[in-house]
């Protein structure tokens, strides 16, 4: 394989730095740096500080663990949602896929992965135990389990339900399964995704 000669050693570290991005490869970070270059210094100089910003004040919200600009979500703080019933859901893009299906007007728990034993994340490395504090001090009456249908949402989805089985007015759902197993939620279209939460059903102890 041959090694790719850059003429400046400041293009082949910017081309480095591009390339660590998941799913950018060397050549598309040539390009993307290349591109950077013929820009006027103040738009390059605002996009850094634009990246820059985001990463130091970006927030968690305290509540559902969603990425805000303040503490409490928008989702929320919204006095409009339903609050009685929370969607949990592996990540932030996952919120973002079914906020755009329109279908779903209640709050949401981003647990921040999923149980992996082959990954080494377990039960204690992801927001379930703020879950469960959750449910038991609000008034939610519905959990709606949202995770992709691997192997590990599967094992993840049946962990929480057995966390609430404490909670006997609590109903525990699970979307229907119009994804295809082995799917992502964000890799779903609106529509299918938007019709598998209104068709949710009870979940199933194993």
């Amino acid at each position: 394989m041959v090694t790719q000669q850059y003429p400046s050693q400041l293009l082949e570290q910017a081309v480095q730095e591009f390339s660590r991005l998941p799913g950018v490869g060397r050549k598309t970070a040539l390009r993307l740096v290349l591109y950077l270059l013929r820009q006027d210094c103040a738009d390059v100089e605002q996009f850094a500080q634009t990246i820059a910003k985001f990463r130091t004040e970006v927030k968690r919200c305290k509540v559902c663990h969603n990425i805000s600009d303040s503490d409490t979500c928008p989702i929320c703080s919204n006095p409009r949602r339903d609050t009685t019933t929370v969607c949990v859901v592996e990540n932030v893009q996952d919120v973002m896929a079914i906020e755009n299906t329109q279908q779903y007007n209640g709050l949401y728990h981003v647990l921040g992965g999923v149980i992996s034993p082959m990954d080494g994340i377990g039960p204690s490395d992801i927001e379930i135990d703020s879950l469960v504090a959750r449910v038991r001090a609000y008034d939610i009456k519905e959990v709606i389990l949202a995770l992709g249908s691997t192997m590990e949402g599967d094992t993840t989805g049946f962990y929480i339900y057995r966390k609430l089985e404490e909670f006997t007015d609590l109903t525990v759902t699970v979307i229907a399964r119009g994804i295809a197993v082995g799917n992502e939620l964000d890799y779903t279209d609106e529509v299918t995704l938007g019709r598998s939460i209104l068709n949710r059903t009870p979940f199933e102890k194993k």
